[in-house]
């Protein structure tokens, strides 16, 4: 009988932030894939659980998923662990689970602390729908690009950043967002958790002059409804269309959204290609 692979959800910094059902399945599975071996042995240690490690970090990943598969193809069950949160969002962890799913395993999920979902509903921003963009790129034009790729988007917006890169990501923020809202959280649920808010450019002000230190979640406000002109409109549906969706669909959602005209935007939008 094949195994089963388990992705489990750890404490982002609180270790009381764990579910019952994780804390069973991590006393029950035989092996656990962890992110460290190092790190997550603190957790295991409190919980008083003994189980074999095996890490799956940085270069050793795709190795090392070729290993826990055949241990899933001899029966025996794993659970995947990350450092903090849930593997695989925007942590290791994707590349042994596509392959688990794609060799016919089953693929178990145990919800659990997320920084993202975690951020955002301490935010205050709209929660109808929201758009999680991870690490921006780390190379300034690359990371320009993203941000102006993301400007149009009327969803709340959820960002991850390194100490050493926070204060560049939210200047650049406030170059091409302006003045929007925003709330930046750095060390979540740990000893020194802070919470910044306020509009970006005044957070940028504030982070150049602090030690930047842990990790950060930033969340900004989406786009605010305001008329537009048409180029405003007709580049918004340009950016809709390079995302995927046909022209018609992005029309209508962009005339709709500002009450213009489908088929004068639909149109001008051909004219403009």
């Amino acid at each position: 009988m094949k195994g089963a692979l388990y992705i489990v959800s750890t404490p982002l910094g609180n270790l009381e932030d764990i579910t019952i059902r994780a804390l069973r399945v991590l006393k029950e599975v035989d092996l656990i894939a962890a992110e460290d071996t190092r790190h997550s042995r603190k957790l295991l240690t409190h919980y008083g659980i003994s189980k074999p490690l095996i890490s799956y970090w940085g270069e050793k990943e795709r190795a090392r998923a070729e290993e826990i598969l055949r241990s899933l193809e001899a029966g025996k069950s794993v659970a995947l662990i990350s450092d903090a949160g849930t593997p695989g969002i925007s942590d290791p962890g994707g590349v042994l689970i596509r392959e688990a799913i794609e060799a016919g395993f089953r693929v178990i999920p145990i919800p659990g602390p997320t920084a993202a979902i975690a951020a955002l509903s301490a935010a205050g921003f709209s929660m109808e729908g929201f758009v999680f963009a991870g690490f921006l790129p780390a190379g300034e034009s690359q990371r320009r690009k993203a941000l102006q790729e993301l400007s149009l988007e009327r969803k709340t917006l959820v960002f991850y950043e390194a100490p050493h890169r926070i204060v560049v990501t939210v200047a650049a923020m406030a170059e091409v967002f302006g003045e929007r809202k925003a709330v930046i959280i750095r060390e979540m649920t740990k000893l020194h958790e802070e919470v910044m808010r306020g509009n970006l450019r005044d957070l940028s002000d504030r982070l150049s002059e602090t030690k930047p230190m842990g990790e950060y979640v930033v969340v900004v406000e989406g786009r605010k409804a305001e008329k537009v002109t048409t180029e405003d409109a007709l580049e918004e549906v340009g950016m809709l269309i390079k995302k995927g969706l046909r022209r018609k669909d992005a029309v209508k959602r962009v005339a709709e959204e500002y009450g213009l005209s489908k088929k004068e935007l639909y149109d001008r939008s051909l004219s403009g290609d």
